[in-house]
C-alpha cells in the first residue's frame, strides 16, 4: 500500500531527526545537520581522514597525527601514504600526551589536516584538543579527532573545542552496535567515500 509505506517513511524520517538532534545536543554542535550517521567508528574514522584527505588534495598532501592513534586512523594513513600522501606521527611525552608545539612545528604549507585523538582508553590521557585546535585553525588546517573512547563517556562540547571533524560511535556509550556518527562543521570540505 503506497500511502502505508508513505507513513511509515515519514515516521523513520521524523526518528532520524530526533536522533541528529538528541545527538547534536550530546555533543554541543550547534546544527543537527552537522552529525552525519555511519556504521560505527572504523567508517567514521575511515570517512573523516579519507574524505577530508581527498576533498583537500590541491593544497596539499601532507598530514599531522601521533604514534598512539587507534588502527582506524593509521591503516586510513597508511592507505593515503601508497596513494602519495607524506605523514608526519609525533611522539608522546611518558604521560602519552602530545605537546601542541610540536603539533604546530610539525605543519608546512602542504599540510591540510591533523588528526589527533581525543581519549586513549588504554592510558585514560585526554589531548590538549582546544589548544591544538588554536593552532590549527590559525594555521588554516583542518582538524579531526577521533572520540570514539570519549563521546557519552566524558563530556564533549565541539564548539568549545574547536575541532572540524569528530568521530564516534555509539556503543562506547551503550548504544547499538553498527552505529557510528561523524561531526563535521559546517564549510568543512569532505567528500564523501561511498558513490552510488
Amino acid at each position: 500500500n503506497p500511502s502505508s509505506q508513505h507513513k511509515s517513511g515519514e515516521l523513520a524520517a521524523e526518528a532520524l531527526a530526533k536522533a541528529r538532534e538528541s545527538v547534536a545536543g550530546l555533543i554541543h554542535c550547534a546544527m543537527p545537520k552537522e552529525v552525519v550517521f555511519t556504521s560505527g567508528g572504523t567508517e567514521s574514522v575511515n570517512h573523516a581522514v579519507k574524505g577530508i584527505a581527498l576533498a583537500n588534495a590541491e593544497k596539499g598532501k601532507h598530514i599531522v597525527t601521533s604514534n598512539i592513534e587507534h588502527n582506524a586512523v593509521i591503516r586510513s594513513l597508511r592507505r593515503l601514504k601508497s596513494a602519495g600522501f607524506k605523514v608526519t606521527s609525533l611522539s608522546v611525552d611518558d604521560s602519552g600526551r602530545v605537546n601542541p608545539q610540536d603539533v604546530a612545528d610539525a605543519i608546512t604549507d602542504e599540510t591540510i589536516l591533523v588528526s589527533i585523538m581525543h581519549s586513549n582508553n588504554e592510558t585514560g590521557t585526554i589531548q590538549p584538543i582546544e589548544e591544538i585546535a588554536k593552532i590549527t585553525r590559525e594555521k588554516k588546517v583542518i582538524f579531526h579527532s577521533d572520540a570514539v573512547d570519549s563521546v557519552g563517556v566524558v563530556p564533549i562540547d565541539v564548539q568549545a573545542m574547536g575541532v572540524d571533524v569528530l568521530s564516534f560511535a555509539s556503543n562506547t556509550f551503550y548504544g547499538p552496535t553498527g552505529v557510528g556518527g561523524l561531526y563535521v562543521r559546517r564549510g568543512t570540505r569532505i567528500f564523501p567515500l561511498l558513490d552510488g
